[in-house]
């Protein structure tokens, strides 16, 4: 089955409303077999195409994730980027700040880890956080000692949604791909996934009482969502919503919107040069002769 890739993607300028967008898409594959064999398929061809990434050394890829709890974001990075080299891929994991990081404008600590040209980023939440659970929890700006006129709630989400356009448009244009993914989980699904977590003893330490908290603000985190999404995915930085309740389909659907984005940068590994070609003529000549010898 040919996966569309566009029906996924949140459109410049589309008020998104969350309650229409599905959880669950048709499925990709008929058996587990032949979703490892589809996975697997897509990860030798993202495996390549990194390389390419990492030789040419131009390019750099930033993929965003966000999601509620137990969405498998997680379990979708291992997955899907299970055949990257290590040396070309980062990953980043952002919780709570630390006390340098408010000491900072909000997109400082994750400005930092951004990808090198060459290099696949990946951000396990990133600075989303900062209109998504910021904006649920608005004490959480009470930490971040912002300026008194810049605590103004009627204008600080659009000036922060201002800020990250601002910054994805900068990056952009300065070669990093960026592609972000909101992994749309159904709360009847997320309740099944805490309940096997609570079951399953070797899935005990993936759940906190602090989960079953943000649980109770559901309806909140989807409207931070929606506003979110709808000002921030723009075409050189799209968001996908990706259907999560299905972890394989999922899996297979942010895989193939990997692939499509790297293959969009028309890549090549990097041509040889004249002078370059008689370098290694006379290299290849001396490591004959030093065997000869």
């Amino acid at each position: 089955m040919k996966i569309k890739t566009d029906e996924f993607r949140v459109k410049q300028g589309d008020r998104v409303n969350l309650a229409k967008w599905p959880t669950v898409a048709k499925p990709i594959y008929k058996t587990k077999a032949a979703y490892r064999d589809l996975l697997d398929a897509q990860v030798d061809e993202l495996s390549a195409l990194q390389e390419i990434l990492y030789a040419s050394d131009r390019y750099s890829v930033l993929l965003v994730f966000q999601a509620m709890d137990a969405a498998g974001k997680d379990g979708a990075i291992k997955h899907v980027m299970s055949g990257i080299n290590p040396q070309g891929c980062q990953v980043f994991s952002f919780k709570h700040p630390s006390a340098e990081d408010l000491d900072h404008d909000f997109l400082w600590r994750t400005t930092q880890c951004l990808p090198e040209r060459g290099r696949i980023g990946i951000f396990n939440r990133s600075y989303y956080e900062e209109v998504l659970i910021v904006r649920v929890h608005p004490e959480i700006l009470q930490a971040e000692r912002l300026p008194l006129d810049a605590v103004d709630t009627k204008t600080l989400w659009e000036d922060r949604y201002r800020s990250i356009v601002g910054l994805e448009d900068h990056l952009h244009r300065n070669g990093t791909r960026i592609v972000k993914f909101f992994l749309h989980l159904s709360k009847e699904e997320q309740r099944k996934r805490f309940l096997d977590r609570i079951d399953e003893p070797k899935k005990n330490w993936k759940f906190s009482s602090a989960d079953i908290e943000e649980r109770k603000c559901w309806n909140a985190y989807m409207q931070a969502y929606e506003s979110c999404l709808s000002a921030t995915s723009t075409k050189t930085a799209p968001w996908y919503v990706v259907p999560a309740d299905n972890k394989e389909n999922a899996r297979l659907i942010i895989s193939e919107i990997v692939l499509d984005t790297l293959k969009a940068l028309n890549m090549d590994y990097p041509e040889t040069t004249p002078a370059r070609e008689q370098e290694l003529k006379l290299i290849r000549k001396q490591l004959k002769q030093e065997a000869a010898g």
